[in-house]
């Protein structure tokens, strides 16, 4: 971006954020919360507009809140200061903060040792003997990955687009002109499609998810753990990931090149590997190990937080990464300071009375509908209003808790709303190109362009939509959610 463009970018964000600020407060919100709202829309829009990184434009937003006291009353003796001890306690002692943190540290672990690529690759050998089993082993790359590398751009894009990316320039043999052929395009549909779907089937397959969960429980009450999330999502998931190729494979008819050559090159490359290493050994029990304590919380009662911590504790423990390059995995705590501070914002925003008024306002829009078509059209709104958002995290954090609410509050069955924005969360990013990391980075990769993706994406958005909704709310019926 150039320094016109980040000036303009940030005086907007800040303009803004302004007037808001400056209006008149509302019945039923105190100033503080007011003021609250004004920075967290300023820090939501300069997601959107971008003229400096996330971490640096929520930090500015902490400053400015705790420089202006508000989070503290007048009669405060030392206002900078407890408004400062309330920011951190909010933002970097939140169990959901570390949680994504932990799982960050362990992704970077699976990067570096080459096990995800590994995953990815065999699946892609043994799936991969024709052009929907090379869709499938993508999609099934993906499903094995999702639980462990929460950063679906780390997971989508540094770990199975390069695959996809090479796989594609052996089906062209290497030949700029053939590479936007129909199978090409195929694939890396597939690729950035089925890494939505699996970033909607987990708690820990996004690292806006915990985001979601935590609404839910402090806005609805509604447990929305690990299992819960799983549970929910496991049906429509499975067989949304199964059908995504064949609902693509209509839409862009890939030619009939001999994709032989393609799971050739996989093979290669995973020959080229060797055997499993200690360290993917290791990997790959600790990924055994935290699966079957998350699955199995209820019983022993250890946090998820806790079991993902473990995780990082064993794999410093047993060598398979040393502590200087964890502490380089600058994703985990990029995330740290910009989810912490939205986190705390969010907290912020609940406690100081500003979602109980958006919501009570905003009973009246869906408040002549019964509660499940109330609930329908809420969760369709949030799907669609991703058109106006470049990334899902700014989506989440902008929206969700207030969503929860208004369901909520019109009488929506709390785990049906919950389900709905959870899983629709991820699955809106399949409207644009530049919705998520991964979508960007395929996108980027040129087989195909912006009009056709917008135009498939659209259609891929309905098929989800089918899926999720025409057996989801059955099934979640059956669940007994609704």
């Amino acid at each position: 971006m150039s320094p016109m463009r980040r000036w303009i970018s940030l005086a907007i964000c800040l303009a803004v954020g302004a007037a808001i600020w400056f209006s008149p407060v509302p019945e039923g919100v105190t100033e503080n919360g007011w003021h609250v709202l004004a920075v967290f829309v300023a820090t939501i829009l300069s997601f959107i507009l971008r003229p400096y990184p996330m971490g640096t434009m929520v930090l500015t937003g902490i400053l400015i809140l705790v420089l202006t006291h508000s989070f503290v009353d007048e009669t405060s003796e030392k206002p900078s200061k407890e408004a400062l001890a309330y920011a951190l306690a909010k933002s970097y002692g939140d169990t959901t903060v570390w949680l994504v943190v932990a799982a960050f540290l362990i992704s970077g672990a699976v990067i570096q040792t080459g096990f995800g690529k590994r995953i990815a690759l065999v699946l892609i050998r043994l799936l991969g003997r024709t052009k929907l089993g090379l869709a499938w082993g993508i999609g099934a790359a993906e499903l094995v990955l999702g639980p462990f590398v929460p950063s679906n751009t780390a997971r989508g894009g540094g770990i199975v687009a390069p695959i996809v990316d090479s796989l594609c320039r052996t089906l062209a043999n290497n030949d700029e002109g053939k590479r936007r052929n129909s199978v090409s395009s195929f694939l890396i549909l597939t690729g950035a499609h089925a890494n939505l779907i699996t970033a909607a089937m987990f708690l820990t397959g996004m690292a806006a998810n915990p985001i979601v969960s935590k609404a839910a429980d402090e806005v609805a009450d509604v447990n929305f753990d690990f299992v819960t999330w799983l549970s929910g999502s496991i049906v429509p998931g499975l067989i949304g990931l199964f059908l995504l190729p064949v609902f693509l494979r209509m839409l862009v008819k890939p030619s009939g090149i001999d994709v032989g050559a393609a799971r050739g090159k996989a093979s290669d490359e995973l020959d080229a590997m060797g055997k499993m290493t200690r360290n993917e050994w290791i990997l790959l029990g600790v990924f055994v190990l935290m699966l079957s304590l998350w699955c199995t919380a209820r019983l022993h009662g250890i946090h998820t937080t806790v079991v993902a911590l473990g995780g990082v504790v064993i794999i410093l423990l047993t060598g398979v990464q040393n502590w200087k390059d964890m502490a380089k995995n600058h994703a985990a705590w990029d995330a740290m300071i910009w989810l912490g501070g939205l986190v705390m914002m969010a907290v912020a925003l609940r406690e100081f009375g500003v979602i109980t008024w958006f919501a009570e306002n905003a009973k009246g829009w869906v408040g002549e509908f019964n509660p499940l078509t109330a609930t329908l059209a809420l969760a369709l709104i949030y799907f669609f209003s991703m058109y106006a958002f470049s990334m899902l995290t700014g989506h989440i954090n902008a929206m969700v808790a207030a969503f929860i609410a208004v369901a909520v509050g019109v009488g929506a069955p709390p785990l049906l709303i919950v389900a709905l924005l959870a899983y629709f969360s991820n699955l809106c990013g399949s409207l644009t190109h530049y919705s998520t990391g991964p979508v960007v980075i395929y996108f980027g990769m040129g087989y195909i362009e912006a009009p056709r993706w917008l135009k498939i994406g659209f259609l891929v958005s309905l098929f989800h939509l089918v899926i999720w909704l025409g057996i989801g709310l059955p099934y979640w019926k059956l669940l007994g959610w609704w």
